[in-house]
């Protein structure tokens, strides 16, 4: 099993997350989150604008079985894509084991895609 996490714009959150829906990804977890990179984003408030040292994006982790990580990760890829410099990155890391909760399923079992048990 693989572990990706993602850290994409937010005006990309609901375009990726239908974008790993239609790949089987069903269930991700997100949150906001703030970084520190190269470049800073101006605000605008009351006519008067702010840079902020702090980058907004949103963070997605979802685990899922090695043989379906190449169509996720092309999923990711080709939604969050802006072509400008701050798209975000994707992270890749192993999972030695996972357990469902409700049924005590273990390993690829208790991670799975529709239709598939």
């Amino acid at each position: 099993m693989k572990k990706v996490e993602a850290i994409i714009r937010k005006t990309k959150f609901d375009e990726v997350k239908e974008a790993l829906h239609d790949v089987g990804i069903e269930f991700i977890t997100f949150w906001d989150v703030r970084g520190v990179g190269k470049t800073t984003e101006k605000r605008l408030y009351r006519g008067v604008q702010y840079d902020t040292s702090t980058i907004e994006r949103m963070m997605i982790t979802f685990v899922c079985r090695e043989k379906y990580l190449d169509q996720a990760i092309k999923a990711l890829l080709e939604s969050a894509k802006t072509g400008e410099i701050g798209d975000g990155k994707i992270f890749v890391s192993e999972i030695s084991n996972g357990y469902r909760i409700r049924t005590g399923e273990q390993g690829d079992k208790s991670v799975y895609l529709k239709g598939e048990e």
